[in-house]
């Protein structure tokens, strides 16, 4: 298990930008896939973007088109999520993910581990 504490979260404006952190302790973050998931009131959590351990596979879920960028610093045990040109749409609870398989780490199901979820707020 790994433990992980989201942070980076707030109120923005439409058009704006946020990067969400999320710091890993426990076992070895070098060789754990991570996510990032978001849930709006009402709605299901869905996938975000994943990455690999490595940080040189990442994928999107189809709504990011090229706004959002998942990255990783293995040295401070942590993932990032730039979000840029954030809409209404956007706003939810965003949640770090952790997995041993990279496959696994973008199923909401299958999730070894979860962060406890930051806010992200864009108002129009």
């Amino acid at each position: 298990q790994v433990q992980l504490v989201e942070s980076g979260g707030g109120l923005v404006q439409a058009g704006g930008s946020l990067r969400l952190s999320c710091a890993a302790s426990g076992r070895t973050f070098a060789s754990y896939a991570m996510g990032w998931f978001r849930q709006a009131p009402g709605k299901e959590r869905e996938f975000v973007a994943r990455i690999n351990p490595s940080g040189g596979s990442t994928y999107y879920g189809d709504f990011v088109k090229g706004r959002f960028t998942i990255s990783r610093d293995n040295a401070k045990n942590t993932v990032y999520l730039q979000m840029n040109n954030l809409k209404p749409e956007d706003t939810a609870v965003y949640y770090c993910a952790a997995d041993e398989s990279f496959v696994r780490v973008g199923v909401v199901s299958s999730v070894g581990s979860w962060g406890q979820g930051t806010q992200v707020t864009v108002s129009s």
